[in-house]
């Protein structure tokens, strides 16, 4: 058995796709692609590919992580050119290369991820990164937001490891965000750019990086 970790690009045209239609485009795909997948054991085998960390809707990435396990050798070459042929547009591989069958699953490994926001500039740039400075100080800031589950509280200082402001001009603000992303809880950057004073929802989200246990 064979297992290949892959990395892509999810662009402006399907960043409103959801991580189930993810999953299934990524399950169509490889098939078309005549990628020998293995199957998992049970009653109901089902390919065995996973995600590292789902991608919100709306968020475009470059740093998104997948691993395939293949019944039989494949170099990544041919199956990076295999797959791309096959992927719908706004999709894109960028790197694949072969790793261990035995390591440690995706999502056992991803401990944060790096984004890049865009907001409308509300502040000054002396007043963004003083925004900036103010949150990164405390030790903790209690928040809550409602979902269809109902409202959920909770410490969202805990979800931050760092912010950093990228830029300012008149109309965008861009700061750089590393937020938690493991079991424990997961970052969002658009609470993130609330909780700085930010008033509107953010003008784009892109994921940067994911970054591993011991990294």
């Amino acid at each position: 058995m064979q297992r290949l970790r892959v990395r892509f690009a999810r662009g402006n045209e399907v960043k409103f796709i959801s991580h189930l239609d993810i999953m299934r485009m990524w399950e169509r795909t490889l098939r078309r692609a005549q990628i020998p997948l293995a199957l998992s054991e049970g009653f109901n085998p089902h390919p065995r590919f996973s995600l590292a960390a789902p991608l919100p809707v709306s968020v475009t990435s470059e740093a998104e992580l997948m691993d395939v396990f293949l019944t039989r050798w494949q170099s990544p070459q041919a199956f990076t050119a295999g797959v791309s042929q096959q992927l719908p547009p706004g999709f894109q591989i960028l790197g694949v290369i072969a790793i261990s069958p035995n390591m440690p699953s995706l999502q056992a490994q991803v401990r944060f991820a790096e984004y890049r926001v865009e907001a409308a500039a509300e502040k000054e740039t002396s007043a963004a990164e003083e925004a900036i400075s103010h949150l990164l100080s405390l030790e903790s800031l209690p928040w809550h937001h409602r979902r269809d589950t109902g409202e959920r509280n909770y410490d969202i200082r805990k979800l931050i490891d760092d912010l950093w402001l990228i830029g300012s001009c008149r109309e965008v603000c861009t700061i750089g965000m590393r937020l938690r992303c493991d079991s424990a809880g997961s970052g969002r950057p658009e609470q993130v750019t609330a909780a700085l004073g930010f008033s509107t929802y953010p003008m784009s989200v892109h994921r940067t990086k994911l970054i591993f246990e011991g990294s």
